[in-house]
């Protein structure tokens, strides 16, 4: 027979264990299938099942069936930050990252993210970010940025166009009108990456290396997402399923690393 003790902490594994499974599907584009969800959570498909049932009874909205797959329906969502140790890493570790290498507003509001964090988890997490194990090193050396990074995210959202005076890395100035896409961050250099209407292509500019930038009204002919998909899809992988490399036209040591992205 179950001591209280131990009946207490079954059904603390099951409550997170729903949990999970309502993490699984809100993170999920697609169905996902009772042997994918066990798979995850360590459990069997039977034990899904009940789980599924259980959250359905409690009017979490979930559809599917066995052997199809499931999904989570828009507009549910969980309290907020309900967050486990290993998320609260995640957050933090990423966030030291953005304010050590980001623009100057990303920076801040990374710093304000760990902040809002620290405020609301539990004081047994608190130490997860005060004294966190878990560290990314400073940007090392990154040149002053060429253009308003903050306003170029804000153009790449609204699909509006950029005219860019830009010097290449053999000192030659050219004028270029581009259709920005997204920005990419290397650990020693920030990149935009656009149409370029000159050289009816993509193309990625050093930002450290534009001389002047015109934020323009006019909108391209094309959906930001659709542009930034084709983009996407233009890119080698080096591996099926990792995210794809940015790379300048004439590939270098200087560019080799893998950047982050952020639109």
């Amino acid at each position: 027979m179950l001591s209280a003790c131990d009946r207490y902490a079954c059904t603390m594994r099951r409550a997170d264990r729903l949990f999970q499974v309502i993490q699984i599907l809100r993170r999920s584009k697609r169905p996902v299938t009772a042997a994918a969800l066990a798979a995850e959570l360590e459990t069997s498909k039977r034990s899904v099942y009940r789980d599924i049932a259980a959250l359905i009874g409690q009017r979490v909205p979930i559809r599917g069936e066995a052997g199809l797959g499931y999904v989570l329906e828009k507009g549910f969502d969980l309290p907020p930050l309900m967050l486990t140790s290993d998320e609260v890493e995640a957050a933090v570790l990423g966030a030291q990252w953005v304010a050590g290498h980001g623009d100057a507003v990303l920076a801040r509001a990374a710093r304000d993210l760990i902040a809002k964090i620290a405020v609301t988890v539990p004081d047994n997490l608190q130490p997860l970010i005060v004294d966190a194990a878990a560290r990314t090193p400073p940007g090392w050396k990154i040149p002053p940025d060429g253009l308003d990074v903050a306003q170029a995210r804000a153009w790449i959202r609204s699909g509006r166009k950029v005219a860019l005076r830009y010097r290449d890395s053999e000192d030659r100035t050219t004028d270029r009108m581009i259709w920005p896409v997204a920005i990419g961050y290397h650990d020693a250099a920030r990149m935009l990456i656009g149409w370029c209407e000159l050289r009816k292509d993509f193309r990625s500019f050093r930002i450290d290396r534009v001389l002047s930038a015109s934020f323009l009204d006019e909108r391209y002919p094309a959906r930001p997402s659709a542009l930034r998909a084709k983009w996407l899809a233009s890119l080698p992988r080096e591996e099926a399923g990792e995210a794809p490399l940015v790379r300048p036209r004439k590939p270098n040591a200087e560019y080799r690393r893998r950047p982050r992205l952020v639109v």
